[in-house]
């Protein structure tokens, strides 16, 4: 059975992956995994891979999605990235950007590139 929280990120990781190819990005993976890191989209655009965290809310009474991408979190989907591009052998440019969803009466999304390192 899933959970409500599943079922809204799972709507908000949909959402994100739509808007992000209207941008002109292409998916190229999703739900990653490696060792103790998920990442949630992983895109390209031109000579770039961008790894995507989508952080999904259907309010933002206790903040703005993105604010629940700590250091820990970032820590994970760095390690991630690292075994996805030797997996890979890219050695082209890479970036870590968070889509923030805002599910519900009145939906949004914002791109935050380049967002941590």
């Amino acid at each position: 059975m899933m959970t409500d929280n599943i079922k809204t990120g799972n709507a908000g990781e949909n959402l994100a992956a739509e808007f992000l190819e209207k941008k002109g990005y292409e998916i190229i993976a999703r739900n990653f995994r490696s060792k103790r890191s998920e990442i949630d989209l992983i895109a390209r655009k031109n000579n770039m891979i961008v790894f995507v965290e989508v952080k999904t809310r259907s309010s933002f009474s206790h903040g703005p999605p993105e604010a629940f991408v700590d250091y820990r979190k970032a820590n994970m989907i760095i390690e991630g990235a690292e075994q996805y591009t030797f997996d890979n052998k890219w050695e082209g440019n890479i970036r870590f950007d968070i889509v923030s969803v805002k599910i519900g009466f009145e939906s949004d999304i914002a791109h935050f590139e380049d967002a941590f390192y």
